[in-house]
């Protein structure tokens, strides 16, 4: 393949580029879908068709990787917002309705650690979980994370803190804090 071949909707962006951050923006995608595979393909499909028609346009401001996992995440909270609607109009019409269980990441947990360190994860704040996901899973810098997120440098800041200092406490007992890097 053409290394110079780019996008016609997104002139600085190349197909070799965008083919081989596939793998890491489909590892995105599932953990913006709670792992369900198919939500996670569709996710992914929607992002690429907005970069490749140019309605999500690649500016250079940030890596091609940080500009891939942004469009990914807005769209994700559009479909997590259109979903909310919905179930707000299912709730006026259904007087009950049973809730989705949520799906462990990765599988089925290990082990009680595993199963406690998810746990731990789930009380904290989504932007908590985002920040911490984005910086010891996807090896984003915090600066990178908080474009990704769409806020600023120091709100990531003060998401990544309190999100580890909450995780350090919860999992002390554990002894977990220390080897993850909490403490």
């Amino acid at each position: 393949m053409d290394e110079t071949v780019t996008l016609p909707g997104n002139p600085r962006v190349r197909t070799a580029e965008l083919e081989a951050l596939h793998g890491e923006a489909f590892s995105w995608a599932l953990s913006r879908c709670r792992y369900q595979r198919p939500d996670a393909q569709d996710l992914l499909q929607s992002a690429y068709a907005r970069i490749l028609d140019g309605s999500a346009y690649f500016e250079a401001r940030s890596t091609l990787r940080t500009f891939i996992f942004g469009v990914i995440d807005i769209i994700a909270r559009e479909q997590r917002r259109r979903e909310r609607v919905r179930s707000l109009l299912r709730g006026r019409f259904a007087a009950e309705l049973e809730p989705e269980p949520m799906a462990a990441p990765h599988g089925e947990a290990n082990s009680t650690q595993s199963a406690r360190v998810e746990s731990a994860l789930r009380t904290l704040s989504r932007r908590q979980r985002d920040v911490l996901e984005l910086v010891f899973y996807r090896d984003c810098t915090i600066a990178d994370a908080a474009q990704v997120m769409g806020v600023s440098l120091g709100s990531a800041r003060t998401h990544y803190d309190r999100g580890k200092r909450a995780l350090a406490i919860q999992l002390a007992d554990l002894g977990q804090s220390r080897l993850l890097g909490l403490t």
